[in-house]
């Protein structure tokens, strides 16, 4: 087994060593809340080798966002005050799996997907009996679009829907939209049927945005003749 991962002992060690005096300068005086940026963009550049299909282009980023956690764990096993390492981060992250997924490791029954998510609820509110909504939890940054359809699925949960939401007065949102509150309506109507339909609206835009982009380099490319 640890053969089989040489190459993460390697990257591992890799890391170690730059951060370590007489490594790389740069690499010593970052913070994990200077990396963030960084995170953030390999993040979205792993989405997009995602998207585009290449094999390739996944395998590099998937070790972008690899080495981002492996700076993350040696910078704070050389912080007085965290002194956890990437085994420590490891080891809690199989924990946390044996404990999502009672129905491999215990004696719990699931048989389709659907099964699996019916209980994820329950699981997670026993790990964090802290949290007393069904909205606690989700990142404020996200993107709009995948914000929106994230609160929709979990507002669903209390029995609150798009439309249940919004004032009995409320008009329908425009086509065309006037001002922000009425584009934010519409927006929300948009990712709420999409949602229905089983949609990744964030998805689907980005699609669409590549699509405007292929359009902008074909009109920029030099005319033949």
């Amino acid at each position: 087994m640890g053969a089989a991962h040489s190459g993460l002992d390697e990257l591992i060690d890799t890391v170690a060593l730059l951060r370590a005096p007489g490594g790389c300068p740069w690499d010593a005086d970052q913070t994990h809340e200077s990396l963030v940026q960084y995170l953030v963009e390999e993040s979205w550049e792993l989405i997009d080798a995602i998207e585009s299909g290449s094999r390739e282009e996944m395998i590099e980023e998937l070790g972008d966002v690899l080495y981002q956690v492996l700076f993350h764990a040696d910078l704070a096993a050389n912080t007085d005050g965290e002194r956890f390492d990437i085994d420590d981060v490891a080891r809690h992250m199989t924990a946390k799996m044996v404990s999502r997924h009672p129905h491999v490791f215990g004696d719990r029954e699931a048989e389709t997907a659907d099964d699996v998510v019916a209980f994820w609820d329950d699981l997670k509110a026993d790990e964090k009996p802290h949290r007393t909504s069904v909205l606690d939890g989700i990142p404020r940054g996200m993107p709009a679009l995948a914000l929106a359809q994230k609160v929709l699925g979990k507002a669903e949960k209390v029995g609150v829907t798009h439309a249940t939401a919004q004032a009995p007065s409320a008009a329908p949102a425009p086509l065309s939209p006037a001002t922000e509150e009425e584009l934010g309506a519409a927006l929300l109507g948009l990712v709420a049927s999409a949602r229905v339909q089983g949609l990744d609206a964030e998805r689907a835009l980005r699609v669409v945005v590549r699509g405007l982009e292929d359009g902008v380099r074909a009109a920029e490319a030099p005319r033949a003749g």
